[in-house]
C-alpha cells in the first residue's frame, strides 16, 4: 500500500503546526506545506510590537529554524499558490500549472486586510500591515521619524501607534467609533485603552472616518469625516481582516464568514479540514460556528486539525485566547462575550492593573486581564463553569479567583 499524501494549502502559524504535528503523531506519508510568501512560515505578533520596533531580530519571528522543514520531511513549497481544488478527483492545482493529488487536506489559506475605497487610496505612502515584508517597509518609515496618520483604533492600529509613538514619532489614530474596540468591549475598556494612547502623547480622533487621503502622488494629509485636516508623512490603515475563502468557495466547500467546518474541524468536502483565521468551525461549548482571528487559535488549531485528519477522535472546544502589548500595558483575554449585562472590576482600574470581567446572568462569560498576571486559567475555568458568582467576592483583590472557581464548579 503506497503512503498517504497530506496537503496543506497555507504556509502559516496554523499550517506549520498542523505539520509538526503530523510528524510528531507518527504521520510517516508525504507532507507538504504551500504558501505564497516567499518567507517560511512565521508568526505575526511580532509584527506591530518588538520586531517592527526593532528591538528582536528576524529569526524569532518564524515558527521554526530554517533547517527543520527539510530534517522533518516536510515539503515547504513557497512563493506558490493553490489556485483551484478538486474535491471530486482529491486533486488541487497550483499557480504554476503543477497538480498534487491528495488523500487529506488542510485549508489554513488565513485572511487579508480589509481595504478602504475612500478617495486618494490609490497614492503612494499608505500601508496595510498584514506581512513581513509589509512590516520591513514600515520598519524603514519608521526609521525615518516623522508624522503618521493610523486608520483604525482596532488591535493592528493600536498596537502599531505604540509602537510608532514609542520610537518617538507624531502618531494621529482616526477611528469612526466613540472608543478603541468599543465593539468587542464595551465603553469602560475602550475609553481605558483610548486614555492609555492619550496619555502617551497619541492624538485620537475617535467618532469620525476619512472622507479622502490627499497629496502629490503620495499622502501628506487625511481628511476626515468631521473636517478634520491631518498632515501627516505616511499612513498606515489597519480596519480589519477578511478570511481567504474563495478557493473553498471555488470548489464548492461551504462558506459561511469562513470556511465552515465541523467540531472535528473538516468542512463540507469529505477529507478537507480548514484552521486559523479562515475556519468557522462548530465550537461544542458555544454550541455554535465561531471563527476567531488570534494567535493562539491558530497556534492550537492547526495541530488539532491535523490529529483529525490522522482519524484521531478531535473536538476543538479551546475557550477563545489573545493578548495585546501597548507600550508598558499588557493584556490577555479569553472568553466569546457577544453581548452582556454588565462589566466588573477587580484591581486598580486608574493604575492599570486589573481585571475585567464581562458577565451575563451572573455567569463569567469574558475576562480581560490586564499587567496582572497567572489568572488566566482562573477566568478561563470561571467561563466553563457556566455558574454564577458572588460579585462582591469576584470583584475583591483579597479573595482567590481559584476559590471561586471551586465555587462555582461544586
Amino acid at each position: 500500500m503506497s503512503k498517504q499524501t497530506f496537503v496543506i494549502a497555507g504556509a502559516s502559524l496554523a499550517g506549520a503546526k498542523a505539520a509538526q504535528e503530523l510528524r510528531e503523531h507518527g504521520f510517516d506519508g508525504r507532507v507538504v506545506l504551500i504558501g505564497n510568501e516567499s518567507e517560511r512560515p512565521y508568526e505575526r505578533p511580532p509584527l506591530t510590537k518588538d520586531y517592527l520596533r526593532g528591538e528582536s531580530d528576524r529569526d524569532k519571528a518564524y515558527v521554526h529554524g530554517a533547517g527543520y522543514y527539510d530534517e522533518h520531511g516536510i515539503e515547504l513549497m513557497t512563493s506558490t499558490t493553490v489556485s483551484s481544488i478538486d474535491p471530486g478527483a482529491s486533486r488541487v492545482t497550483l499557480d504554476g500549472g503543477g497538480e498534487l493529488s491528495y488523500d487529506k487536506l488542510l485549508l489554513t489559506t488565513g485572511s487579508e486586510p480589509r481595504r478602504l475605497d475612500t478617495p486618494g487610496a490609490e497614492l503612494d505612502g499608505i500601508y496595510y500591515m498584514r506581512s513581513l515584508a509589509d512590516c520591513d517597509v514600515l520598519r524603514r518609515r519608521l526609521d525615518d521619524s516623522g508624522r503618521v496618520a493610523v486608520v483604525g483604533a482596532g488591535w493592528i492600529g493600536s498596537e502599531f501607534a505604540a509602537s510608532a509613538r514609542q520610537l518617538g514619532l507624531e502618531v494621529t489614530v482616526i477611528d469612526p467609533l466613540a472608543l478603541p474596540n468599543e465593539r468587542i468591549f464595551g465603553e469602560e475598556i475602550g475609553t481605558f485603552y483610548r486614555d492609555v494612547h492619550v496619555q502617551h502623547g497619541v492624538e485620537m480622533l475617535l467618532g469620525q472616518g476619512v472622507e479622502a487621503f490627499e497629496g502629490d502622488g503620495a499622502v501628506a494629509r487625511v481628511r476626515t469625516s468631521a473636517g478634520n485636516v491631518v498632515e501627516c508623512d505616511f499612513a498606515v490603515v489597519g480596519i480589519g481582516i477578511t478570511p481567504r475563502t474563495g478557493l473553498a468557495a471555488d470548489a464548492g466547500v461551504a462558506v459561511d464568514n469562513g470556511i465552515v467546518a465541523n467540531e472535528r474541524l473538516e468542512t463540507s468536502a469529505p477529507g478537507i479540514f480548514a484552521a486559523g483565521d479562515v475556519a468557522s468551525a462548530w465550537h461544542p461549548f458555544y454550541e455554535q460556528h465561531i471563527r476567531v482571528e488570534h494567535w493562539a487559535n491558530a497556534l492550537n488549531q492547526g495541530p488539532a486539525a491535523a490529529r483529525a485528519m490522522l482519524g484521531e477522535d478531535v473536538s476543538f472546544d479551546r475557550i477563545p485566547y489573545f493578548f495585546s502589548d501597548q507600550y508598558d500595558v499588557g493584556m490577555e483575554y479569553s472568553g466569546y462575550a457577544t453581548s452582556w449585562d454588565e462589566v466588573v472590576f477587580r484591581g486598580d482600574r486608574s493604575g492599570g492593573e486589573f481585571i475585567a470581567f464581562w458577565l451575563t446572568d451572573g455567569r463569567v462569560v469574558g475576562g480581560m486581564n490586564v499587567n496582572v498576571w497567572d489568572v488566566n486559567q482562573h477566568v478561563q475555568e470561571l467561563i466553563r463553569s457556566r455558574r454564577p458568582v458572588d460579585v462582591a467576592a469576584l470583584t475583591d483583590p483579597d479573595t482567590p479567583l481559584d476559590s471561586l472557581v471551586t465555587e462555582s464548579t461544586a
